[in-house]
């Protein structure tokens, strides 16, 4: 498994997880297993939407608004890195997402532990990598580093 789950996610009072409130975090993940970072999110009181892919991710943008991104780097269809270069691009093909979200924390994901895989995320335009399993601490980390 590549997420520490502890046995029992502990349940807290959902308004003081953040010290900001709910955030609005898109997790694009295809692995079932890692989607429980979903579950994560929601237990310390943020709103979460899941993409399976980098494209699905691209559409949801599109639509929503997100505060921060959790984005595999390796998906089918489009993998994390092409997304966040479209993200990033100006002029980009999917004309809403720069426009709205150029600016948006993108947190890599990856089970990689190899040299050059977090500066190749850095490079195509993601904020931080988080690498697998990770734990609640890890993620709440990110999340009030970026949204605060």
């Amino acid at each position: 498994m590549l997420v520490d789950v502890p046995d029992q996610l502990e349940k807290r009072d959902k308004t003081q997880n953040s010290v900001f409130g709910p955030v609005n975090i898109l997790l694009a993940e295809d692995n079932a297993v890692n989607q429980i970072a979903a579950a994560m999110f929601e237990d310390l009181g943020h709103n979460v939407s899941v993409a399976e892919n980098g494209k699905e991710a691209l559409m949801k943008l599109e639509k929503e608004k997100f505060d921060i991104i959790f984005m595999d780097i390796e998906m089918p269809e489009l993998d994390g890195l092409e997304a966040t270069r479209i993200i990033r691009a100006p002029g980009s093909t999917y004309p809403d997402i720069g426009k709205y979200n150029s600016h948006i924390p993108i947190i890599a994901m990856s089970a990689h532990a190899l040299k050059g895989v977090r500066e190749q995320c850095i490079e195509a335009g993601m904020n931080d990598y988080i690498s697998k399993p990770f734990k609640i601490k890890d993620l709440t980390e990110k999340i009030e580093r970026y949204t605060s």
